[in-house]
């Protein structure tokens, strides 16, 4: 398929040029100096002739291209429905795409499913809090540790020496999330800031260096906020490429580094917070609410 003319625009990003159409066929994202490259198209009843990833009939994510440099912190804004979780779906492959390409550091993932996907460096967290809950705290994270380590099946280290290994990178991960003193705490008696800073230990202990975070903030107490906020800072600061999707603005505002913008599945703005905050086109897509 015929790539769509493009330009390119200060900071590294690429968006088609005026009155070009663009379908999901024409999604690129180069995140962390690799290749993410693809068409996802998503048929949730049927995208059949569509242009865009559909799911249940409705138009998810259009064209969109980034260009996110390795150790950037890019926040994914926009109104409720405009595609922001859709995107990370097909980034990360819980969303199959049933045309284009998906490439991450050379390699075709277009197929894989997510947990093959993993092992790149990539990492993600969700909406609502994912850990398992009747497991304690060190256990989760240690659990994520040995799959980067690598299992038995997956390693010829004895696995005494995993474990080893394991406990030691969880210890390291548990303190940099502040939880240390509840590693031996049930995950389910977490509060619900102390299992948003557990799912940042689990990819700490896990090697993410692609970091997806839908919504951290979502449901947090005010007064949990800037921990959090401070420990994706460091996360960030240690090197980590993130993206990051969040409504709470004063965050987005005081982490990120270049906002993108979507509206109904298209990227309408990328850039600096000032940029992004002047932009006419963005104010009409939150109906004149101040970012």
């Amino acid at each position: 398929m015929t790539a769509p003319a493009q330009q390119a625009v200060p900071g590294g990003v690429q968006v088609a040029p005026p009155g070009t159409a663009l379908g999901l066929t024409d999604l690129s994202w180069h995140v962390g100096g690799r290749f993410i490259v693809g068409g996802p198209s998503v048929s949730g009843s049927s995208a059949s002739g569509s242009s865009g990833s559909s799911v249940g009939g409705s138009r998810a994510t259009g064209g969109i291209t980034i260009d996110v440099p390795t150790g950037e912190l890019l926040a994914v804004i926009g109104p409720n429905g405009a595609g922001k979780t859709s995107l990370f779906n097909l980034i990360t492959g819980f969303i199959r795409p049933s045309a284009g390409q998906i490439v991450i550091d050379g390699r075709d993932v277009t197929r894989l499913p997510p947990h093959r996907r993993v092992p790149l460096g990539l990492g993600r967290t969700f909406q609502t809090s994912s850990v398992f809950t009747t497991m304690t705290v060190r256990e989760n994270v240690e659990l994520a540790a040995q799959a980067a380590i690598g299992g038995p099946r997956r390693s010829l280290a004895p696995w005494s020496r995993i474990g080893t290994a394991a406990r030691t990178t969880a210890t390291n991960a548990l303190e940099r999330a502040r939880l240390g003193a509840r590693a031996s705490a049930t995950a389910g008696a977490l509060s619900h800031g102390e299992k948003r800073k557990l799912e940042l230990a689990m990819l700490l202990a896990g090697a993410a260096r692609i970091v997806l975070l839908d919504e951290p903030m979502a449901g947090m107490a005010m007064e949990e906020v800037p921990e959090l906020t401070e420990l994706i800072r460091e996360i960030h600061r240690d090197g980590a490429t993130v993206l990051m999707v969040e409504h709470h603005m004063e965050v987005v505002l005081g982490l990120a580094e270049r906002i993108a913008v979507l509206h109904h599945g298209e990227l309408i703005a990328c850039g600096t917070a000032a940029a992004v905050t002047a932009d006419a086109s963005v104010r009409e897509a939150y109906m004149g609410e101040p970012l």
